[in-house]
């Protein structure tokens, strides 16, 4: 193949990627203005508009606008890009469509710090932000540390991390059945992963974490392309194999953390988008712009499917994911078991 047909290839390759960036985020905006206008209390968009610039709007606007809606809407956005974004590194680094944070333990690792915090020491507010991302920081070391045998190998690394999550999860279990009845069930709508009644004071460490993490995992991720060749070739293009793989592990686990922090640990958000993604842009290129994007509408939409469009009753945002990712986790499993890379 010629210098120049790899060229267009790439040149291609490059402006379908920016097409689909530009097509996720636009229909990201679009379904953020969606959440702002639709509900009991209607708001057309241009009074949506004239809240968030704030100019004056009839009564009672700017309260749905600011108080409720917004807060909800935006958590649900930045929770999705910040899920997204982190599945995608993992499964990228790991060579693995396993390797998510909510499959491998790192969120069960962020939601039982969490649940420590409120149902054990009674604390809320940005201590519960930072217990999430610590907890979810000791739970990834703990996996490389266990799975590290000269190097991190991806199948390892997902089963440790496995076995982990799952004594986590049984951690988190028997905190919830020493708990008084009324505050378990206040918090396993936490647990299922829910938007709902988010306030500013929650969203604003997320958000916060999100100027930071996402640049630097933008910046970080450029080794990438090169570590998709694998690591003895990628060393031998003078890639840092083994840091620049824990330096991105790090940044997905406090994307991971600090959004479990915010929304709990949204089902299969981190799991599906780095797929969807891949599958939008095609060419075997790394996708985290377009993965967290797609987070950011999978989170949006699931929320007002729950909100809007199941009856009279909500669901938390989460029970909608699982719905979505439940069955592509079954067929994924399926489809590796056949072709002889199910172990």
């Amino acid at each position: 193949m010629s210098a120049g047909v790899v060229t267009t290839t790439r040149r291609r390759e490059l402006a379908r990627a920016r097409t689909v960036a530009v097509a996720l985020f636009v229909g990201v905006v679009a379904m953020f203005l969606l959440t702002l206008s639709y509900g009991d209390f209607q708001i057309s968009l241009p009074d949506v508009v004239r809240s968030l610039l704030g100019r004056s709007t009839p009564a009672g606007v700017d309260y749905v606008m600011h108080d409720l809606r917004l807060p909800r809407a935006s958590v649900a956005a930045c929770a999705g890009l910040a899920f997204g974004l982190a599945g995608a590194i993992f499964q990228q680094l790991l060579r693995n469509p396993l390797a998510s944070p909510d499959v491998i333990g790192v969120s069960q690792g962020a939601t039982t710090a969490g649940i420590i915090m409120v149902m054990v020491l009674g604390l809320e507010g940005g201590v519960v932000a930072a217990a999430g991302l610590a907890g979810a920081l000791v739970t990834a070391l703990t996996i490389y540390a266990l799975s590290w045998r000269k190097g991190v190998g991806g199948y390892r690394f997902i089963l440790v991390g496995i076995g982990i999550g799952t004594v986590l999860t049984s951690i988190t279990s028997y905190i919830l059945t020493r708990s008084d009845v009324k505050v378990a069930a206040e918090a396993m709508i936490w647990l299922t992963g829910s938007v709902n009644g988010r306030t500013w004071p929650q969203i604003v460490p997320l958000a916060v974490s999100l100027l930071i993490l996402v640049p630097l995992a933008l910046i970080l991720g450029r080794v990438l392309t090169g570590m998709q060749l694998g690591d003895d070739l990628a060393t031998a293009f003078g890639v840092r194999v083994q840091w620049s793989r824990f330096a991105l592990l790090i940044v997905a686990v406090c994307l991971t953390g600090m959004a479990t922090s915010a929304a709990g640990p949204i089902a299969f958000v981190a799991f599906m988008s780095g797929p969807i993604a891949a599958r939008m842009v095609g060419g075997g290129r790394p996708v985290l712009v377009q993965a967290a994007l797609v987070g950011a509408l999978l989170v949006l939409v699931a929320d007002f499917i729950g909100s809007h469009l199941l009856g009279s009753r909500q669901f938390p945002v989460g029970v909608v994911t699982g719905v979505i990712g439940a069955p592509y986790l079954l067929w994924l499993l399926a489809t590796a078991n056949r072709s002889g890379r199910g172990g």
